[in-house]
């Protein structure tokens, strides 16, 4: 699973074994080391989650820990269909918005 961040936007990208693993296992988690010490890292993870109402991704952020949460019947229906992405906004800090981009990694055809 990639992750990217662009000023306001978050972006997440599965590859097609990692989108079957989510719609198998409802959760995704990468780890990224970025020190010495074993709390010294990024970990970001994707998630279905029955609580949330409505249709749009939202994001969780503690120390050194991204979610982004999935409504359950959304992450479901994007898992089994042909849907390429699933597309949320939240309100952050400052009147500043942040955009969430979950995406099928198609990769290229040429």
């Amino acid at each position: 699973m990639k992750l990217r961040l662009e000023d306001n936007t978050l972006r997440l990208r599965l590859s097609p074994e990692e989108v079957a693993e989510f719609s198998r296992l409802g959760r995704l988690q990468t780890v990224v080391p970025l020190g010495l010490n074993p709390q010294d890292r990024l970990v970001y993870t994707l998630e279905r989650n029955e609580a949330i109402l409505g249709t749009a991704p939202v994001v969780r952020y503690g120390a050194g820990a991204l979610a982004v949460q999935v409504p359950a019947a959304v992450a479901d229906e994007w898992t089994s269909t042909a849907e390429v992405s699933l597309r949320g906004t939240t309100d952050v800090a400052d009147n500043q918005v942040l955009h969430i981009l979950v995406e099928k990694d198609l990769g290229c055809k040429h």
